[in-house]
C-alpha cells in the first residue's frame, strides 16, 4: 500500500516516482518492486544535505545544507520540494545551479525535502 507524497526509486534503472494518490497496489519497475525512499534527517560527514527553511511574509526559501551543497556534474541536488499544508511545490535543479529554491507561499505547516543524486532523499525533521 502506498501513501500520498511517498517517493519510490527503481534499483535497476533509477526511475523515481512520487505518489500523488494513495492506493493498495505495489509499485513495480523493471520487473521488481520499487524501493520506498526514507528521508534522512541527520547529516554525517563533510557534505551537508539537510534542507534549511527560511520564512518571510509570503516566501519560503529552502537552502540545502548549513554549508552549500556541491552542484557538480557528478554530485548535485536534483530536486527541492516543499510540502505546505496540503500542497506540494517543487524546483528541479541541475549542476551549476545554486542549491536553493524560493517559493512564493504562505502556509502554517511546512516541510522540506531534497534529493541528492549520490546520497538520496533528505528531509526536515
Amino acid at each position: 500500500m502506498t501513501t500520498k507524497n511517498q517517493i519510490y526509486r527503481c534499483s535497476v534503472c533509477g526511475n523515481i516516482v512520487e505518489v500523488i494518490y494513495a492506493g493498495n497496489g505495489e509499485l513495480v519497475c523493471c520487473g521488481q518492486p520499487m524501493e520506498l525512499l526514507q528521508g534522512k534527517t541527520e547529516d554525517t560527514g563533510f557534505e551537508k544535505h539537510l534542507p534549511v527553511i527560511e520564512r518571510s511574509e509570503n516566501t519560503v526559501t529552502v537552502k540545502i545544507g548549513s554549508v552549500p551543497h556541491p552542484m557538480e556534474e557528478a554530485h548535485y541536488i536534483e530536486l527541492i520540494e516543499i510540502i505546505a499544508d496540503d500542497k506540494v511545490y517543487k524546483k528541479f535543479l541541475k549542476p551549476g545551479d545554486a542549491p536553493e529554491a524560493v517559493f512564493e507561499i504562505s502556509a502554517d505547516s511546512i516541510a522540506a525535502r531534497a534529493y541528492c543524486n549520490v546520497h538520496g532523499l533528505w528531509q526536515t525533521k
